[in-house]
């Protein structure tokens, strides 16, 4: 039997492998469930945990929640051909302090490295939106060489991709959140990510990557399409002169006509 949200995780994968964002094992994806479809799609054993996985941090936030992950070490253009050895279902223990497998991870793997910062992220974007169900790391090829050569200031670089490609504006009004660089894979990363999101859905790692958010795979997916097609142009224009360039008055006006308030400050 095919699992809707199975087939979602390894299509999406396959697509950012597909456009570099995601090379090796980089790059990982949480998806939160509804209970309802878990126990539609995994049948009548579901609730019969394979084993359980300690967290390094609690998450009593996120007691009884199911999520689709992607798994640790694992490679984004293998989860297509095979499922059930590069994600896993799991949901957090009563107490928050562990996650039980209910299907996949298969051959003893473990959730991604990165799930401090995934469950942080979910924690915080479920308190600005019920409707919340995607985390979604990646190393978009662009986004991560503009912070290179960006002022790593949120306001500055968001006005910037604002600038770079009309639509920008309205996808992603809150515009971008910034953390230092950091050792990936720790609490203090995922602390400190989860602390932006909860005004951002799209969080930069300087020289890593991008993490967005969002209702939808495909919301999250273009969301992080459109950050990363705004730094593609920025880095073909950055060094040539620039003639013309869309407006402080000209963004208003198409925040106005698309019914969206851009974050306070970047604006004029």
């Amino acid at each position: 039997m095919e699992i809707p949200f199975v087939r979602e995780m390894a299509e999406i994968t396959y697509h950012m492998w597909r456009l570099g964002w995601d090379e090796r094992n980089g790059g990982n994806i949480s998806y939160l469930l509804d209970e309802a479809e878990v126990l539609k799609n995994l049948g009548a054993g579901q609730g019969e945990k394979t084993r359980s996985i300690p967290l390094s941090f609690p998450v009593k936030e996120l007691a009884g929640k199911y999520f689709v992950v992607t798994g640790s070490g694992k490679y984004f253009r293998n989860v297509i051909s095979d499922p059930a050895a590069n994600l896993g279902v799991v949901r957090v223990a009563a107490d928050g302090e562990r996650v039980d497998v209910l299907w996949g991870l298969r051959d003893g793997a473990v959730p991604t490295s990165e799930l401090a910062s995934h469950f942080m992220s979910h924690i915080e974007r479920l308190k600005a939106d019920p409707e919340h169900r995607i985390v979604m790391h990646c190393h978009a090829t662009n986004a991560l060489a503009m912070t290179f050569i960006h002022d790593l200031d949120e306001k500055k670089l968001t006005k910037t991709l604002w600038e770079m490609c009309t639509e920008c504006l309205v996808v992603f009004p809150d515009g971008v959140g910034i953390v230092p660089w950091m050792v990936p894979g720790s609490p203090e990363i995922g602390r400190a990510t989860a602390a932006k999101m909860r005004d951002h859905r799209v969080v930069i790692w300087p020289q890593h990557g991008i993490f967005g958010s969002g209702r939808t795979m495909d919301e999250t997916f273009g969301l992080i399409e459109t950050v990363e097609k705004a730094a593609q142009i920025y880095m073909l224009v950055a060094h040539h002169p620039i003639k013309q360039r869309i407006t402080d008055a000209q963004l208003l006006d198409l925040a106005k006509a698309f019914g969206v308030t851009p974050a306070a400050g970047i604006l004029e």
